[in-house]
């Protein structure tokens, strides 16, 4: 009997790769610019975490608590082993590496070699494929100009900026990002276009300090005025402004905006100048509230949120209520309230961390209950009237979206509405949201 051949074709699965992202809206837009160079260069999205060849970890070091979740994580990579996909046809299986990027100290990143495969600069994504191999095909410079993988078909997140110069003392974000660069307006102008052109719906700016910009001439307030003119229907929004330098001009360009909506993150972070002081933030509560007072002159109905930390070192009690004070006479609709924790290598580092555990959590919940109690009286306004959303997600039997005022709603509806602009009657309101029902859909 002759011999039988048999012919097997090897072929090599797609390597697949997930993405971890920690922190704020920039480092979700990096996460995108990141998935976009992963796939040029072959690799392919997984949601399983035990499937990946690669898991990139995508850093925040603002708060302990996020660089505490990133060494549990890795710890957890690392002592389960989780196997990577089939390679060459399931002939070989191996462990997935791991990268981190993005906020990383300088003192995290020496505590974290050997515990993770790469180490990689966010700005220089442009060479990571000639580190984790892979075809390599010719890449933008300048990261930001990367065309990302944007995660939703109808928000955008685009970049205007990178970097930061303030040196707020509590904060590692200039010495882990750099100092400021500003993307060209051109190039934004150009991102924002083919967006629109797809059928986007919401654009957001991004920046550390959105204010600062400069591209020559041409200001934020232009940038601004740039992107309103833009064809097409959809809104626009920015974070994060710095209080020390919103301008007239500003206030101005958001008043006569079509597409800019009304909402506005200005952060405040203490209601005590002295405390302020010691943050390195170059204003004082009295300019903080003229400045409000004046922003909601000019836009009556705007939505106003902001960002503050209790317990900083030597915050008396005295201190932190000037903080209450402030935020009963402001009446924020949201605030994202912070515990203080030290950040080595930020001024604030040097300072005694002289609250206690137990009296920050107290004034946590004493700040939140006042923002409770002032978030609804604002959003008890909006009952029987209508406001237009933009349904994000769909979520047990709800649509829940964003109105343009940057309220939550939540709504009975087709999931088809999920990306559309749609016109909801609020019939009931939260501290942290609105219900209501679907009238028409754009």
């Amino acid at each position: 009997m002759k011999g039988l051949f048999f012919c097997f074709r090897i072929t090599r699965a797609m390597p697949k790769y997930q993405i971890i992202t920690f922190g704020c809206q920039m480092n979700k837009s990096d996460s995108e610019r990141i998935a976009a160079v992963l796939e040029k260069i072959g690799y392919q999205k997984t949601l399983d975490e035990k499937e990946a060849d690669l898991i990139v970890v995508n850093a925040c070091s603002v708060r302990q608590s996020a660089v505490d979740r990133i060494y549990g994580l890795i710890e957890r990579f690392k002592t389960k082993g989780y196997p990577s996909s089939s390679v060459l046809g399931g002939l070989r299986r191996g462990k997935g590496k791991i990268i981190l990027t993005g906020c990383i100290l300088n003192s995290d990143k020496k505590n974290l070699i050997g515990k993770v495969d790469f180490i990689l600069d966010i700005k220089k994504l442009a060479g990571w494929p000639k580190i984790i191999g892979g075809e390599i095909k010719k890449l933008p410079v300048n990261y930001l100009d990367i065309v990302p993988d944007y995660q939703s078909p109808f928000s955008a997140l685009v970049p205007i900026s990178a970097g930061c110069n303030n040196f707020c003392s509590y904060c590692v974000v200039p010495y882990v990002k750099g100092r400021e660069t500003f993307r060209p307006a051109g190039k934004i102008i150009e991102e924002i276009k083919c967006l629109i052109k797809k059928g986007y719906k919401e654009i957001w700016l991004l920046g550390q300090n959105v204010n600062s910009y400069q591209d020559g001439k041409i200001n934020f307030p232009k940038l601004l005025k740039m992107v309103d003119t833009i064809t097409g229907d959809f809104w626009i929004r920015f974070t994060s402004s710095h209080p020390k330098d919103f301008s007239n001009e500003l206030i101005a360009t958001m008043t006569v905006g079509k597409k800019i909506t009304p909402y506005l993150n200005l952060p405040v972070q203490a209601g005590d100048d002295e405390i302020l002081r010691k943050m390195n933030r170059p204003y004082t509560v009295k300019h903080y509230q003229n400045l409000v007072k004046k922003i909601r002159q000019a836009i009556p109905k705007i939505t106003l949120s902001t960002d503050v930390i209790v317990g900083f070192p030597s915050e008396t009690k005295k201190q932190f209520e000037n903080t209450v004070k402030l935020f009963k006479k402001i009446k924020y609709d949201m605030a994202y309230i912070a515990k203080y924790s030290p950040r080595a290598g930020t001024a604030a580092a040097k300072m005694k961390d002289d609250v206690p555990a137990k009296e920050k959590q107290r004034r946590w919940q004493v700040l939140n209950k006042t923002l409770r109690q002032t978030a609804l009286e604002k959003n008890k306004k909006y009952i029987a009237k209508t406001l237009i959303v933009l349904p994000e997600e769909w979520k047990d039997d709800f649509l829940v979206g964003k109105s343009r005022e940057y309220k939550t709603v939540k709504f009975k509806g087709p999931k088809t509405l999920i990306g559309e602009f749609s016109k909801v009657k609020i019939t009931n309101a939260l501290p942290w949201g609105l219900k209501g029902i679907v009238t028409t859909c754009f």
